[in-house]
């Protein structure tokens, strides 16, 4: 009878720390792409607008703290939208420093002018990232590169939520405000 309450104990110990160690490499980085310059991005389309959220709520003024329907609850290092509006480009660190490390976008929510275009520019921190648009319209490779850039003009109003794919879970989203 003990030996089997030690075998069932030892299964259960394996099983979390396999789980565990999965999840510590997924977060480590991995995965494709290229380490390469920029893949230039592109321009805001029609298909973009499955990553918008139409919640009435998109961040109303500089500082100002809007919830995008839950979208930046668990992001650390959000305090409101940056209102970046006027501006030709704005620039997006990745591998910032949030989320418990090298795992935020800074700043993490921006407001800007249709036509803007928004670089993605990496820290080199915190191992491979990437910037994914939620629901698909554009998307990086994944890069530790320090100086890597991504962008992506915007060409049509809407709110644009977007991740790094292998640290979402961890709270590195963002949001691009187009007005």
């Amino acid at each position: 009878m003990f030996e089997s309450d030690a075998v069932t104990r030892r299964s259960v110990v394996l099983s979390t720390s396999t789980l565990a160690l999965t999840a510590l490499a997924g977060c480590s980085g991995g995965g494709g792409g290229s380490e390469g310059g920029s893949d230039g991005g592109g321009t805001a389309t029609e298909t973009e607008s499955e990553a918008r959220t139409e919640n009435g709520s998109d961040g109303g003024g500089s500082g100002e703290a809007a919830s995008f329907d839950g979208w930046m609850e668990n992001v650390g290092n959000y305090d409101g939208v940056a209102d970046e509006t006027g501006s030709g480009a704005v620039t997006v660190a990745v591998g910032a420093e949030g989320n418990g490390g090298a795992f935020a976008f800074a700043p993490p929510a921006v407001r800007v002018s249709t036509g803007t275009t928004v670089v993605w520019e990496w820290t080199g921190k915190g191992a491979q990232h990437n910037v994914a648009a939620e629901g698909g319209g554009f998307e990086s490779d994944m890069s530790s590169e320090e100086g890597f850039t991504f962008e992506q003009t915007f060409s049509e109003a809407g709110t644009f939520e977007y991740v790094c794919t292998p640290h979402q879970t961890l709270g590195m989203k963002g949001v691009v405000v187009v007005e």
